[in-house]
């Protein structure tokens, strides 16, 4: 899946640009540290700002396709699963990202997974506070 290629790139190089054209508008992120899934282009793109900036020695280990069932349509989509590992404020975190394809190939969904629990906390804590600080949601938004 080109797309799946040309998002492992964008995060590996750290360069938030890439990401732009990458996503339909109406993207949805399903997040380890929120229950409701962050929504819309604009939302998904300051998320990313965030993560770009919070994970340490990011990289991706292992490249999976295949189809899923899309929870925003219940129908089967081209998707990709990323594994991946990194650091969070000293916690080693191993996860994955797994995406959704539309039919242009964009990321309409995207899901990340994470563990252990201590590195799912300090991921949240982290996230919420670079989403605060870049002014993405207000100080007082619960997960």
């Amino acid at each position: 899946m080109e797309t799946a290629e040309r998002f492992r790139a964008a995060v590996e190089k750290g360069e938030h640009a890439l990401f732009e054209d990458l996503f339909t508008d109406d993207i949805r992120l399903h997040s380890p540290v929120k229950f409701a899934p962050f929504e819309g282009k604009a939302m998904v793109l300051g998320l990313f700002g965030v993560l770009l900036r919070t994970f340490e020695d990011f990289r991706y280990i292992g490249h999976l396709e295949g189809t899923a069932e899309s929870t925003a349509d219940g129908e089967d989509t081209p998707s990709a699963v990323l594994l991946f590992r990194a650091t969070v404020n000293g916690k080693q975190i191993h996860g994955i990202d797994m995406l959704q394809f539309d039919g242009a190939g964009r990321i309409k969904e995207l899901t990340v997974m994470v563990r252990p629990h201590s590195a799912v906390h300090a991921l949240g804590e982290a996230v919420l506070a670079g989403l605060v600080a870049d002014g993405l949601v207000p100080a007082t938004d619960g997960r």
